[in-house]
Order: C-alpha cells, then structure tokens, then sequence
C-alpha cells in the first residue's frame, strides 16, 4: 500500500485488517504522514520511504495479491507553490511503480487513487450536474496537483493496455473524518501543510472557539465522503472493478461549505464565529459533486455515513486526539503566515 501511512491509507490498513488480511506493507515517506497513524499490528509492516526511491523498488517482489497507490503531494495549493515536488512526488511515483509492477505475475488488481477535481465544471453558480466517469477531461485545470492526477489516470490505462496492469482508477470525492491529523508530516510550502482540508479545520477551529473563515462567503459546494466508506470502496475497487476502469468514490450528495460550518458549529456547541474571506483566485471549481450511480452499478457501492453522523464521529475522535493534532500543528508554527494560515480551504 503505497502511501499507506497517510490518511486515508492509514484507515484503509485498518479496514483490509479488519477483513481478515494477512499482510500488509505500506510504503511511505511520511511527507504527510506520521507514523503513529498506523494501527500497532504485526501483520502491518512500514518501508519508510518514497516508492520513487530506486532501492525501496527494487526490494518489492511479485508477492502481493492487490496493490493500492494512495502517494500523493497534498494537494493543490502546496502543488501550486512547489510544482516540482509535486510531480516527484504524485507522478514519478505512479510512473515508476507502475513500471516496477508492470511483469508482476500474482497481482489481481491494482487500485489508482484518482481525484475527482480534475473532472469538475468550472464556473458552475446555479446547480451542480453530478460528475460521471465517463466525462470530458479539461484542459484548464487549476493547479499541477490536478495535472498530476489525470496524468496518473492516463499512465493507469496506458499500463493495462499495453502490459496487462490490472490497474482500476478510484476517483475520490471530498474525503473527511478520523485520522486527518492537522500538520501531519514535513512542511510543504504553505498554511495548507496545517490547514489541510476544511473539515479537520473547521472542526478543531470551533473547538478552539476560533472563527471559521469561509472563503467566498462559503457558497462553493462538495461531495464529502466519510473515510470509511472511501476505504470500502477502495476494496471494492480491488474486488469488483473491471481492470481499465474507472469509478466515483461519492456520496453523491452536494453540501454548500457555509453548511458545513453551520453543522460543525452545532454539532461541536462552539461559539466560533463565521467570517467571509474572499475567493481563492487559482480555485475555479464552484458547484460540484459526483455520481454515485455507476460504482453502485457495478461495484455494489453505496456510501452509507451521512455527513450528520460522519462529522460526529470526526469530531468525537479529534477530541481524543487533540494533543497529538496540536503537537502536529506546533511542528510548523514557525513558518506559519498567521492571517494566511487560519483561514480555512475547501481543497
């Protein structure tokens, strides 16, 4: 599992565990990880670097029943500051594990991490039209991150055209939910290193009581999925997924980033107020949210944690964890740009 100490990998470690895995290896760099991440099991075992490295490649062998790339530079406005490192980082990777694996004879599938970003419509103000697979692929993307991503869905299919990669392309929509630690591994160039995502920052925000900043007076919309049932439908991606394919990991469900607020706010009894910022210029992404309707086709997938009970548990679990997200978060302070650093991204 490449990037298997991340967030998202880390509860997917947990959810092949928990369905009986014999083993699983996690490759990572802990560029924005940490170790403690991961579930203390002796089935789990840490490579503690990138899958770019030529030696951590070369120690790999044809052994494992399904491979999952989850790697990524985190995300479009680090891969804005650093575009170099983003493509070290979210392509070489994909490149060179891809060619690593291409003659692998055990392998039954191998799981692309995609983003669903890249799809979207930009300038979309009156209603969002749920993004389906099968969609045009923009050339006006708004960041490397997004460039990255659809270049790793076309070496995907490259490789299972032309070497038989049994590759099958999961593309997320907003992940959120326990184990998204605020400032979690090195620093990369901006405020976003901390305040990753929205809802990690909303929900540690309004426990601090510190005001919510909503940028553009939060009327930008997401899909947010729960991360356990992006990690079921990562499995059922291995499982199910036709290899070339492609499949919406979505809740199919549109939430306007002034409500989330508004939730986290009731949900955590803060007197945090909201703030209007104004728009992020490089972000032409407004409405968006995808479809659902094929992976439950064809997947038999169907995300069944609803945002409601999704950010309580979040916010449950952040509170049991505040000292390790603040020890996290105190690792950057030094470089924080103060009034840049707490205003709170959609990603």
């Amino acid at each position: 599992m490449v990037g298997g100490a991340g967030f998202v990998g880390s509860n997917l470690v947990r959810s092949a565990l928990d369905i009986g895995a014999a083993r699983v290896v996690v490759v990572d760099n802990l560029l924005s990880a940490e170790r403690e991440n991961l579930p203390s099991d002796p089935r789990v075992e840490l490579i503690e670097g990138s899958i770019a490295d030529n030696d951590v490649l070369a120690a790999l062998r044809d052994e494992f029943d399904y491979v999952f790339h989850l790697a990524t530079y985190h995300g479009n406005q680090s891969s804005i500051a650093d575009p170099i490192a983003d493509h070290d980082n979210n392509l070489i990777t994909t490149l060179k594990l891809f060619e690593r694996i291409k003659s692998f004879d055990r392998v039954r599938k191998v799981v692309y991490s995609a983003s669903g970003c890249t799809l979207a419509p930009h300038e979309v103000y009156d209603e969002a039209e749920p993004t389906t697979e099968d969609g045009a692929v923009p050339l006006e993307l708004d960041s490397p991150y997004q460039i990255s991503k659809v270049v790793g869905e076309f070496y995907s299919v490259y490789y299972e055209r032309q070497h038989g990669l049994p590759t099958v392309r999961a593309r997320f929509q907003n992940v959120y939910g326990p184990g998204e630690v605020l400032g979690a591994g090195e620093w990369r160039g901006t405020p976003a290193t901390v305040w990753r995502n929205v809802a990690p920052t909303f929900i540690y925000r309004a426990l601090k009581g510190l005001p919510l900043t909503l940028d553009n007076g939060g009327v930008a919309s997401r899909d947010f999925i729960y991360v356990e049932d992006v990690a079921r439908g990562l499995l059922a991606c291995a499982t199910n997924g036709a290899p070339g394919d492609v499949y919406n990991i979505a809740s199919g469900i549109e939430t306007t980033i002034r409500r989330l607020a508004e939730l986290v706010l009731e949900q955590t009894a803060s007197s945090s107020e909201l703030e209007l910022g104004p728009r992020r210029p490089w972000d032409h992404s407004v409405l968006r949210l995808g479809s659902p309707t094929k992976a439950e086709r064809d997947l038999g997938f169907i995300a069944e944690v609803s945002l409601e009970e999704g950010l309580r548990r979040t916010i449950e679990w952040t509170q049991e964890n505040l000292a390790f997200v603040e020890r996290c978060i105190a690792k950057h302070a030094h470089l924080l740009d103060q009034p840049t650093a707490l205003v709170a991204r959609t990603s």
